[in-house]
């Protein structure tokens, strides 16, 4: 396993180096000697270039805006049925995701701002590779290339699945005819779908093994889930086991003109994973999570700390201390990895500039899925929470996903925290709102009993840590990976584009369930408990529902499944039960499809050539997608 937390040193140099030459290419050339036209001069340029093109996601996974956190897949959470918004009574970013409501215009236009941003360094680097010599070293040329095309295609998707049909940019030099809104369906995933394939023949068929880079297998693993989705949501194949959907590809190095994409060529794609990626499950899925950190396991064996009358976690008590989270092969770059967004000790509220927030070095999810803490109740405390750790509190996972999940699957308590029955003592804030009594185990904030305070996080005890110039461990030492896609996802897609249940039955196994027999229900409930708090759960329902499918499909009803769960506020337990805050969670579904609005004030830039999403919109009365108070 690489170490727990990466050095500052070499990563903030390179993307120092970049930020400075980036911002030159918008700067008078009298000014400045590091132009497009002697920049990258050398092999060290371009990979100053690869490391700026990939700091776009720590901003994504870091970052946060306007009191919510940046990362999108945290978002899906909350717009699915996974979770509620939850918060304090001021929180109301969250709460609109969760009620597909917009307390502003412009709510949602740092995400919008963030992934064009990571679209232009793509570009850029794929456009100025060639200023440098590759003679000898072509391969080391290709593989950037191939990662440029991996990121823009990854930037893009995230893009038009949270706006729909947006403007495609495909280079550094921006035309009117640029800036035009396109068909997601019949533009975007095309382009997509070729960024991705470029990646996988450009790469090299070599794992990264967990440095934060794309490999061919990531790209080959993307490439499924957004061909999938493109396939069930636009195209209505809602069961690709009988399903199937050609496209033509988009010629560019890597991808020859004429090129279609299908089926075959995708279940080919992830069974090259399979077959050559080298990838396993690990052992035990509690490996996966921070919670099951060596330092917690020993504090669960420690005769000393019994004696002492202090709680111990005994729910990773039974396992393999060789299984922890920061042994070799598990945790941050185990072996089911494919791709994550990687964090390091170095936030600091110094750090500026248009694509980066003080705390992008650090997995700020866990800060907001943190419990919620105040003065009243003290819940920050160790003796209350132990081994969990305060934060904001939002997005709290939903009754739903508690009730719908069964109790013999061990991947419930591995993911899911009971408030009321795991932790002694816990009492609920006088300003909590839409709490469940459930939160979010898989990426939870983890305390140990040697911390010298109550709001220290585990890392300080581990191998290259130092106080980070942020000063603030609770918002700053969170150095989890957050995983974008491991090994089961592979798995999973395969089981569903084949209709072959062996697959999904290896999953199932890695957690002790019996095997079964394929059915598209069998594989919907897998996916959604496998990567339950994942981000993943709400463009699966989208794309098991179809476009404009209305008020009774999949997705809507799972949404609107939520109304009348008995929730607590204002720190009153069941207290009030869950309705919406407009109209209805179907309805909003179905007028949205899922998207989101376009921020009015790229709307207004764009001289309108970009236009305002269904839902969104003067067709839909403002009412239903105002925000209101509800608490």
């Amino acid at each position: 396993m690489k170490k727990y937390i990466l050095s500052a040193v070499a990563v903030l140099s390179a993307t120092t180096l970049f930020t400075s030459c980036n911002d030159s290419l918008d700067t008078d050339p009298r000014v400045t000697e590091m132009t497009s036209a002697t920049f990258p001069g050398k092999p060290a340029d371009v990979e100053a270039l690869n490391a700026a093109t990939y700091s776009i996601m720590n901003t994504l996974g870091g970052g946060d805006q306007s009191g919510i956190c940046n990362n999108p897949f945290y978002w899906w959470c909350m717009m699915s049925d996974e979770c509620f918004g939850s918060g304090g009574l001021q929180d109301n970013v969250n709460k609109s995701l969760h009620h597909f409501t917009t307390a502003s215009s412009n709510q949602y236009e740092q995400e919008f701002i963030l992934l064009y941003g990571g679209i232009s360094r793509a570009n850029n680097q794929i456009e100025t590779i060639d200023n440098v010599n590759w003679t000898g070293i072509e391969a080391q040329r290709n593989q950037l290339l191939g990662e440029a095309y991996f990121m823009r295609g990854f930037y893009t998707l995230l893009l038009t699945q949270l706006f729909g049909d947006v403007p495609l940019i495909t280079s550094t030099t921006i035309t009117d005819e640029m800036q035009q809104q396109v068909s997601a369906e019949e533009v975007i995933y095309p382009q997509i779908l070729s960024d991705f394939f470029s990646a996988k023949n450009l790469m090299k068929a070599e794992r990264a093994n967990g440095s934060g880079h794309a490999d061919k297998f990531a790209a080959e693993g993307f490439m499924a889930r957004a061909w999938m989705f493109w396939a069930g949501f636009y195209k209505k194949q809602l069961d690709l086991s009988s399903g199937d959907a050609t496209m033509t590809l988009v010629e560019q190095e890597g991808c020859p003109a004429g090129t279609t994409l299908a089926k075959a060529q995708i279940i080919e794609g992830l069974k090259d994973v399979v077959d050559n990626g080298g990838y396993t499950l690990c052992k035990d899925f509690r490996s996966l999570w921070q919670y099951s950190n060596s330092f917690l396991w020993d504090e669960a064996h420690d005769e000393a700390l019994k004696a002492e009358g202090k709680k111990q976690y005994a729910f990773i008590a039974d396992m393999d201390r060789a299984d922890c989270f920061d042994q070799p092969g598990m945790g941050n770059g185990n072996t089911e990895e494919i791709f994550q967004i990687q964090f390091m000790n170095a936030s600091s509220w110094d750090i500026g500039g248009t694509y980066n927030n003080p705390r992008m070095y650090s997995n700020y999810l866990s800060c907001f899925w943190g419990l919620r803490n105040g003065a009243t109740n003290d819940n920050g405390k160790r003796t209350k929470t132990y081994p969990f750790n305060q934060g904001w509190g939002q997005g709290t996972p939903s009754n739903n996903i508690w009730d719908d999940w069964d109790n013999a699957d061990p991947r419930k308590l591995a993911t899911l925290i009971d408030l009321d029955h795991e932790l002694d003592g816990y009492t609920y804030e006088k300003d909590d709102n839409e709490e469940s009594g459930y939160a979010c185990k898989k990426y939870a904030e983890v305390n140990l009993w040697q911390n010298a305070s109550d709001n220290d996080a585990w890392w300080e005890q581990c191998e290259g840590y130092s106080s980070s110039a942020l000063g603030n461990p609770q918002q700053g030492d969170h150095f989890e990976d957050f995983y974008l896609m491991r090994y089961p996802d592979v798995l999973l897609m395969l089981s569903e584009l084949t209709g072959d249940a062996q697959y999904m039955n290896v999953v199932r196994a890695r957690v002790g369930l019996p095997a079964v027999s394929y059915s598209l229900k069998a594989l919907q409930e897998e996916r959604r408990w496998e990567f339950a708090l994942e981000g993943l759960r709400f463009n699966d329902l989208r794309r098991w529902s179809g476009i404009d499918s209305g008020t009774s499909s999949l997705a809507a009803n799972a949404l609107q499944a939520q109304k009348g769960k008995s929730i607590t506020c204002y720190g009153k337990k069941n207290s009030m039960t869950m309705e919406h805050m407009t109209s209805s969670w179907a309805k909003r579904y179905a007028d949205t499809n899922g998207f989101l609005p376009k921020p009015q004030r790229q709307i207004t830039l764009m001289n309108n050539a970009m236009q305002q999403n269904p839902g969104w919109d003067e067709n839909t009365p403002a009412a239903e997608w105002t925000y209101k108070v509800l608490y």
